[in-house]
């Protein structure tokens, strides 16, 4: 009877040598490549189909990706397995030894077989007589792994030179890296190297032995992980902070080439793993002329050549040898002999924060640019104005309503500081774009409102106030001195006459008692108590910029570069392409989960700003950080049912807050008006599509003039008011989209 073998995948890879159609949202394991599904389903199947003996089959995989996991297990018997869902990736010696430890929970000492997800292998059956060949061995206690015997010198594998052979199996001499063309011809010319597949056979107590002796540190702590795991129908989830713990490292490098006494078994199967355009080549369905041509594709004279499109015509003519592969957003040309070094654009793009590593286009982008103007237009000057204008205003007691309710009355809610201000720069802006309504009015009566009831006895402004002006929260608020700044700046600009008095006794508030006396940024209040945010500082720098761009003064340029430098040197991770949200009194992101928040959000308002100050300033440079942080939060915080980019991610791209809340997509607009043309893509397809979700989800479903301002994950409103604090999000993207749009509508 055959011995029970329990299997996992692993499917963590992101598969950039398959630039621009495996990208960091959508690797390679997810595509179908041959018509018959994706190479993870197929890798399923394949495990599925052992002829006999019992294989339950895992599938490791990241946490990311589980809709495409769970697409793609649908109508499987897995006997018995699973998803295990890591929260980040911790490379394969991780997932080696959590599939170890989960063999030995659930199945005791058995045989254990850890395959890639993203290899063609076409023979199932001779797949299975392979590892059966292996079992011996495991069973004694070797480690097994499985070669191929090369046909070329071939640079993009690795190697396994062997040495005595018994009984079908042969020793491990040793591993080899990738090599150089003319060592390869070497290996394939000596005949004992053989190309490494990346599959492993074991006991489980003996790959636990072999990390007991070797990496003693990456088993104790993806046990520790494997231990606190949680589990439902989808799965078994690991939480973040215990699985971010464990030492990055290949299976490769932590065992296989320390580990004695490994043997290899040569594979009777057919194998490509499929990581390369030349290999795609090689195994596709090929013309008279050796061509694979795949989607919308007129080729002529073509020769031995990969031609793809994934969407508009692509044609070519007397291409010979030559891989052209066309997406949505880029177009990758090569000779196929060239293929293996993809990865090189794929580090120029990264290195230079473009987008197209880690988002696939949405297949509904609208191309044409200014396609939503009337509707934006209309919603903007005959919707939401007039009623905000009117209903939005208390008239009796000053100042503005802090919410409406959606039959369009006025809700008796306490006035925040930051919401007065906001309506006052909402309607500057406004009239700066051409509104005929009443703003010279309208930011009078809130700049006297705020002024007459909410300054503190130093000069400085109060948090909250009470529906009739009476002071409830006298709290110095850093946020809120941000959002008065920027509403004195637009008033100022608009012809107020208070506002630049006004402004400079703030500034010289600011100065005294909300500036940190270190002078490495704000307080987030003048009493100096409590952890610190970005947040606060983003808009002062926003305010800062305001400042100079209504003056002139070269001295708010200098603010604003000081918040620059905490941007650098504080705010922004340059691995995971994040902004952290809570810090420590010395700028150390705070412990716990607050320590990997990031809100997409913000990442968008960050960009808008970031090219900003670069245009001002010249520091060129800025707009490669601005285009990593809106990649950073399409990549990885965006509800992928929606579009609509969540509350809040953490750093490795698992949502903490599910909610999909208006104002992020009004600064994602924001921010794509701002990037494009900035020495990256073209954003314009990008920008519509932006503005169609958010009318699509939060302004379409609404009364007339108002929104929806919270969206559960699955696209149901959550809100009951519509909070005024929200308006000058919209003002703000909606004005910017029509200016950026008025010379095609002209």
């Amino acid at each position: 009877m055959s011995q029970r073998i329990v299997s996992f995948v692993m499917s963590g890879g992101v598969g950039s040598r398959l630039w621009p159609l495996s990208r960091e949202d959508n690797p390679k394991q997810f595509h179908d490549f041959s018509g018959d599904g994706s190479m993870l389903a197929k890798t399923l199947r394949r495990l599925a189909a052992r002829p006999d003996g019992q294989t339950p089959i895992f599938l490791i995989a990241s946490e990311r990706h589980a809709d495409r996991v769970r697409a793609d297990l649908a109508g499987l018997d897995l006997a018995g397995g699973g998803p295990l869902f890591e929260p980040t990736g911790r490379n394969t010696a991780a997932a080696v030894a959590l599939a170890t430890l989960r063999t030995l929970s659930e199945f005791g000492d058995s045989l254990v077989l850890v395959v890639p997800s993203d290899h063609e292998i076409s023979t199932a059956g001779q797949f299975w007589q392979s590892v059966e060949a292996g079992t011996e061995a495991a069973r004694a206690g070797r480690l097994v792994v499985f070669g191929i015997k090369p046909t070329q010198p071939e640079t993009g594998y690795g190697y396994i030179e062997v040495s005595a052979e018994k009984g079908g199996v042969s020793d491990v001499s040793r591993f080899v890296e990738k090599p150089d063309l003319a060592t390869a011809q070497g290996y394939l010319e000596a005949g004992n190297f053989y190309w490494n597949t990346g599959i492993f056979l074991f006991r489980a107590a003996a790959m636990r032995d072999a990390f007991a002796v070797f990496q003693p540190d990456i088993w104790r702590a993806t046990e520790a992980a494997y231990k606190a795991a949680t589990s439902d129908l989808s799965g078994l989830y690991m939480p973040l902070d215990l699985y971010a713990a464990i030492p990055s490292n290949s299976i490769d490098y932590a065992i296989m080439e320390r580990a004695r006494d490994i043997a290899m078994v040569p594979a009777g199967f057919r194998w490509n793993d499929l990581g390369s355009w030349q290999s795609l080549l090689d195994v596709g369905p090929a013309d008279d002329q050796g061509n694979v041509i795949v989607g919308d594709v007129v080729a002529i004279d073509c020769e031995n050549s990969y031609i793809r499109s994934e969407g508009r015509l692509l044609s070519a003519i007397g291409m010979k040898d030559v891989a052209i592969v066309s997406t949505a957003d880029a177009t990758f040309v090569a000779p196929v002999s060239h293929s293996q070094h993809v990865k090189k654009v794929v580090e120029q793009l990264e290195k230079s924060g473009r987008l197209e590593t880690r988002f696939t286009p949405a297949h509904d982008r609208v191309i044409e640019s200014g396609a939503w103007r009337r509707r934006v237009h209309h919603w903007l000057f005959q919707e939401t104005l007039p009623l905000w204008s009117t209903s939005g205003v208390d008239e009796r007691h000053g100042g503005f309503h802090e919410a409406l309710g959606f039959d369009g009355a006025p809700l008796m809610k306490p006035k925040r500081m930051r919401t007065q201000a906001r309506q006052v720069y909402a309607f500057a802006v406004a009239k700066e774009h051409g509104w005929t309504g009443p703003a010279e009015r309208l930011i009078a009566h809130g700049i006297d409102f705020m002024a007459g009831k909410g300054r503190t006895e130093r000069g400085g402004w109060v948090r909250t106030l009470n529906v009739d002006g009476a002071v409830a929260d006298a709290t110095e608020d850093a946020y809120d001195h941000s959002c008065v700044l920027l509403a004195l700046a637009h008033a100022h600009m608009s012809g107020n006459t208070d506002a630049l008095r006004l402004g400079e006794e703030t500034f010289a508030f600011l100065d005294a008692h909300l500036e940190d006396s270190r002078m490495t940024g704000f307080l987030e209040t003048s009493d100096g108590e409590g952890e610190r945010r970005s947040n606060p500082h983003m808009h002062l720098l926003e305010a800062f910029l305001a400042w100079y761009q209504a003056t002139g003064e070269r001295a708010h340029l200098r603010r604003a570069a000081r918040i620059i430098d905490l941007f650098r040197s504080h705010f922004f991770d340059a691995e995971s392409w994040t902004l952290g949200e809570y810090f420590d009194a010395e700028w150390k992101p705070s412990t716990g989960e607050k320590g990997s928040w990031t809100e997409p959000g913000h990442h968008f308002e960050w960009a808008s700003l970031l090219v900003d100050f670069a245009e001002r300033s010249g520091q060129a440079e800025l707009s490669g950080f601005a285009r990593k942080l809106y990649a950073s939060a399409i990549a990885n915080g965006l509800n992928r049912a929606t579009g609509l980019a969540y509350g809040a991610v953490s750093r490795q791209g698992l949502p903490l807050d599910l909610i999909s809340r208006s104002w992020p997509q009004a600064e994602a607009i924001k921010a794509a008006i701002a990037l494009d043309g900035s020495g990256g893509p073209d954003l314009k397809p990008e920008i519509e599509a932006r503005v169609g979700r958010l009318f699509r989800w939060h302004i379409d479903p609404a009364p007339l003039g108002l929104w929806i301002d919270r969206i559960d994950e699955r696209g149901r409103s959550l809100a009951s008011d519509v909070p005024a604090s929200i308006f000058y999000h919209l003002v703000c993207a909606l004005t910017q989209y029509l200016d950026r749009t008025a010379k095609k509508a002209a």
